[in-house]
């Protein structure tokens, strides 16, 4: 994996498309141990959670249905703390087990108030939530992640799904924004 530009930064390399499958593989099998017995309804948080909805789908070895919904609060490389729904729910999950599949979470502000929304307009069975990255650092919340599939370092990062101003999201690999580098 070699450094890549997209826009006005520079990326440096951070995992590889391997290292993210087995990550992603383990995320599937712990969420199918406490499922096994149930059919849950996985929601995908979009757009950034695309890539790794699909794999997470692919490793996950029980039977499922699927929903979208969409939620926004970044601009750029930094999130505005503001959280607004851009696309409604596409399935109806009264008295169903939910997992909300986030593709990062940082602050925990977009989380906070997919729980919220689910909780308080759809009543679920209940309400896990699945995230591929988490960031430590800056997370502020006091409610748990229930699948974390790697803890990273406060720094942006782009590729599998992830984006800089709509693009690089179709980047197997991900990558880190440079040291050095602003991050907006």
């Amino acid at each position: 994996m070699e450094s890549i530009k997209v826009h006005d930064k520079t990326f440096v390399p951070y995992l590889e498309d391997a290292e993210i499958q087995e990550i992603v593989k383990a995320t599937a099998l712990k969420i199918y141990e406490d499922y096994k017995d149930e059919v849950p309804v996985f929601i995908g948080v979009l757009n950034g959670v695309i890539m790794f909805f699909s794999d997470l789908l692919k490793h996950y070895p029980g039977p499922c249905e699927i929903a979208f919904i969409q939620m926004s609060s970044y601009v750029g490389t930094e999130s505005t703390g503001i959280v607004y729904q851009k696309m409604e729910l596409t399935k109806d999950v009264k008295d169903r087990h939910i997992i909300l599949v986030e593709d990062i979470v940082d602050t925990g502000n977009t989380v906070e108030s997919l729980f919220k929304y689910f909780n308080e307009t759809q009543r679920p069975k209940s309400v896990k939530i699945a995230s591929f990255l988490l960031k430590p650092e800056v997370y502020k919340k006091d409610f748990k992640l229930d699948y974390i599939g790697k803890e990273i370092p406060n720094k942006f990062v782009l590729g599998y799904g992830l984006d800089y101003d709509e693009l690089g999201r179709n980047l197997p690999n991900l990558y880190q924004l440079e040291d050095g580098q602003i991050n907006h």
